[in-house]
């Protein structure tokens, strides 16, 4: 089993002297390169490059620029995926996901991880767990989603959350570590219909 494979399987490997981990994480720093070198207009150039690159990706995907990732062939997203600024994808290992997710600016995705012990991690031995994230799940501005992680359809993951553990479907999650608030219902989006009523 090579090193890389070892990192698709969840376990131990050399992320730092292997040659063919190394050769796919500094092919995927160029491609990130070329990615962010694109002019936001060049809308058809961008979705080419991802098309190309990435694992799989589906109808109407927009990532906003810059966009950094390693192991791009590791990432799939489903039909009308949009990320915003300053997205970082660490895909160790695989991250799926689903049609209709919306991520909000400056969130992180890492599915690599280094051991506590200090020789190990010193040695440059790493693990990646894989991303799972359903369908129709909007992801607050800063969040950041560890490896190991699955979050069901439907769901919102409010800002500036850490998400170290898996988060079921319909449900509004928050906080470091982020927890389950409550079920997400019809009469949430009753405040905003009525607009801004001012500060409280």
């Amino acid at each position: 089993m090579t090193e890389y494979e070892k990192a698709e399987a969840g376990l131990l490997y050399d992320a730092h002297s292997d040659p063919q981990v190394d050769q796919g994480r500094r092919k995927s720093q160029e491609l990130s390169f070329d990615y962010n070198a694109l002019r936001p207009c060049q809308l058809k150039e961008r979705e080419q490059m991802l098309r190309e690159h990435l694992g799989h990706v589906g109808t109407g995907c927009v990532i906003e620029q810059p966009f950094h990732c390693d192991f791009w062939e590791r990432v799939s997203v489903g039909d009308h995926f949009f990320a915003n600024y300053n997205f970082v994808v660490l895909a160790g290992n695989k991250i799926e996901i689903g049609d209709n997710v919306w991520i909000a600016p400056d969130c992180g995705l890492y599915a690599a991880g280094h051991p506590f012990h200090v020789e190990m991690r010193l040695s440059g031995i790493e693990y990646a767990w894989p991303i799972r994230i359903g369908n129709n799940v909007w992801i607050g501005g800063g969040v950041k989603i560890m490896g190991g992680v699955s979050i069901g359809d439907n769901t919102v993951i409010g800002a500036g959350s850490v998400v170290n553990r898996s988060i079921p479907a319909n449900v509004l999650a928050a906080g470091n570590p982020c927890k389950v608030i409550r079920e997400i219902h019809p009469e949430d989006d009753e405040k905003y219909k009525r607009g801004f009523l001012g500060f409280e």
